[in-house]
């Protein structure tokens, strides 16, 4: 049983996904899965060869974003940047809870102009507090 929570309309966040959850992104028109869970950090997880296979056979690309216990880099914040601006449609992106997937994103969110106030209402909205990464969004909002 998935977990999709959406950000925006473009952008939704899960859990870790389970194989069938792939079909069920399909159906909302998920056009790619964004990975940002590091493959070995849950062994009885499926892997990101897995995801990637199971998403090829419904007709979703994939992208692996690994964010690891060091925390968010400004090439992973430039990856999850290129990856929006390239799906042709809606993205999913996944981790462990969901919570590093949607910290990844308000950070793009940020370097790409939205408001803090705004990110910080969204990922609310869906459940998740950016607030432990709040000074670093402030920062690359104001770029």
């Amino acid at each position: 049983m998935n977990d999709f929570r959406r950000l925006n309309e473009n952008v939704l966040v899960s859990p870790q996904l389970a194989l069938d959850d792939l079909a069920a992104a399909a159906t909302l028109g998920v056009s790619t899965i964004v990975n940002n869970r590091p493959d070995g950090e849950e062994p009885t997880a499926p892997q990101g060869d897995a995801i990637e296979a199971a998403a090829a056979a419904v007709g979703i690309n994939y992208v692996a974003i690994p964010i690891g216990h060091s925390g968010f880099s400004e090439p992973q914040v430039d990856a999850m940047i290129a990856a929006l601006e390239q799906a042709e449609g809606p993205i999913l992106a996944y981790c462990r809870s969901g919570t590093r997937s949607t910290l990844l994103w308000a950070l793009a969110a940020a370097k790409q102009g939205e408001a803090p106030e705004t990110i910080a209402r969204t990922a609310a909205r869906a459940g998740y507090d950016v607030s432990p990464i709040r000074a670093m969004i402030d920062m690359l909002a104001a770029r």
